[in-house]
């Protein structure tokens, strides 16, 4: 088990320096120079200089990898001059000296995702501090609710397959699936928050933190999330009913199923204590990949919603060409992404013995 476990570790470590490696690729390559986007049309030549210095435009692009890999790295080299874009500053870089070698240094820091080019040379880390706890929170209510209804839905349908009730469960769930997010936020925002307001009481854009009407403290607004995470759950929640319907009614087919309804068990305690754990395991193989995805795919809901979320932060970085952020907030996603994905495997072994002894 341990070894299992070591190696999905290195096996998730090797990936994500992969990603690591395609992102820098990705928007290094991009034509335009970093230096003039963060000055704007208000550059000079001594102006840009200065800051392809600062950041380490001015060198080679295989020298900017190995600057971009030894800022993520928690244990890192940097050099002890000042005028040098790795010196290790404690501020910077939020770390201790470890090891001093003479001309550079060894450092234990956490990993430097560097500095927006348009919040005044904000941290991108504090940029996704602020933004990434309300999309967890969206994904994670709208995950809930496609778990929710759709394990409920789908043992429905199951139990009473080929008939009408069976028929509608189905139609709606491929209607659900159906239709693009983007769409079903405008829709929901327009309904519910427009022509419906005055007995929903709901609005067509807020976030889970506004300031008041002092402009002076952040209040808790709990109904804002209500729209956004129905839409975000909308496709999943069709995606869980249909997985958890087909793997149920595979399940009920096992000879020990047949050895329960001989005993004379009540379908309720069979589906409890026998069928559901077994028809679980492709409804959770769904619901990580959709959880892990809507960190992502929260964006057009997020900006639609006015949701303040990492997908609106990176649209907005898109439109203002904020590399920094953009980049810092596909490497977060991505690592999540892999996380989940492993805590999921654990949850196999769990769940299947047949697993655990493969």
């Amino acid at each position: 088990m341990l070894k299992y476990i070591f190696k999905k570790f290195f096996t998730a470590l090797f990936t994500l320096f992969g990603v690591v490696s395609i992102i820098f690729l990705l928007f290094t390559l991009l034509p335009g120079d970093p230096a003039q986007m963060m000055l704007g049309q208000n550059e000079s030549e001594q102006q840009l200089a200065t800051i392809r210095a600062k950041y380490g435009f001015d060198k080679p692009i295989t020298t900017q990898y190995l600057y971009y890999i030894n800022d993520l790295l928690p244990l890192s080299i940097h050099a002890n001059t000042v005028g040098n874009y790795t010196f290790f500053d404690e501020k910077k870089y939020n770390g201790i000296e470890l090891l001093d070698l003479g001309t550079f240094m060894l450092a234990l820091k956490y990993p430097y995702l560097r500095e927006s080019f348009q919040k005044n040379g904000k941290k991108v880390s504090a940029v996704i501090a602020e933004t990434l706890p309300n999309t967890i929170v969206l994904a994670i209510a709208a995950i809930s609710i496609a778990l929710l209804l759709g394990i409920f839905l789908g043992i429905i349908s199951a139990l009473y397959k080929d008939t009408w009730i069976d028929q509608a469960i189905q139609f709606i769930s491929t209607l659900g699936m159906s239709v693009p997010s983007f769409f079903s936020a405008i829709l929901f925002a327009w309904l519910f928050g427009y022509v419906l307001n005055k007995y929903t009481q709901l609005n067509m854009t807020g976030s889970l933190y506004q300031l008041d009407d002092f402009g002076e403290v952040y209040q808790l607004h709990l109904k804002n999330l209500i729209l956004p995470a129905i839409v975000l759950g909308i496709r999943p929640l069709a995606v869980v009913t249909q997985l958890m319907r087909n793997s149920l009614l595979e399940v009920l087919q096992q000879d020990y199923i047949r050895t329960a309804k001989a005993k004379g068990l009540s379908m309720p305690l069979i589906i409890r204590k026998h069928a559901l754990k077994n028809a679980l395991n492709p409804v959770i193989t769904a619901t990580s990949g959709w959880f892990a995805s809507m960190l992502a795919g929260a964006v057009f809901v997020e900006y639609i919603f006015g949701w303040n979320g990492l997908g609106k932060e990176i649209v907005d970085a898109l439109n203002t060409l904020d590399l920094p952020i953009i980049m810092g907030a596909v490497l977060i996603i991505a690592s999540m992404f892999i996380l989940i994905n492993m805590f999921v495997d654990l949850i196999y072994i769990w769940l299947d013995p047949k697993v655990k002894e493969s």
